[in-house]
């Protein structure tokens, strides 16, 4: 059984950006969670994702997206991606 390893990155974006930045990391699809936190660091939201998400069932996380990317205009991306060990 091949076992996975865990990588937390985190991204300082504009608020302008934030949309963007998350549909390119979803395309890459090894994302296990996604957490948008605003500049003094507190959690805004947190996307729990899963293998086989349909991006029907992202329409209103993308809502909240889109509101957050209006009324922030610094925020962190901080991603926990799988990465599976060989």
């Amino acid at each position: 059984m091949s076992k996975e390893e865990i990588r937390v990155e985190e991204f300082k974006i504009s608020g302008e950006e934030l949309v963007s930045m998350i549909r390119g990391l979803l395309k890459e699809g090894n994302i296990r969670r996604i957490i948008i936190k605003n500049e003094e660091g507190r959690t805004l939201i947190e996307i729990p994702l899963t293998i086989g998400v349909v991006a029907t069932l992202l329409l209103p996380v993308w809502a909240a997206i889109g509101a957050l990317a209006a009324l922030a205009t610094r925020c962190t991306i901080v991603v926990e991606k799988v990465i599976p060990e060989k």
